[in-house]
């Protein structure tokens, strides 16, 4: 766990601000649908929003 910790906050430093935060957001989510027990029943609208937007999008062969 350590090691994943020293990796996100690496990570954190070298990623744009706007993308930082959003990680950080998800993991501040993440943790409070665990500490909820309730991480096996709910998706991520995130997640969900761009599989839909991805489905949407015309192939580019």
């Amino acid at each position: 766990m350590d090691a994943l910790v020293q990796e996100l906050n690496t990570k954190l430093r070298q990623w744009q601000p706007d993308i930082a935060q959003q990680v950080r957001q998800c993991l501040a989510e993440i943790i409070e649908l665990a500490d909820q027990d309730a991480l096996d029943i709910l998706r991520s609208r995130v997640v969900e929003q761009e599989v839909l937007d991805l489905i949407d999008e015309p192939e580019t062969w």
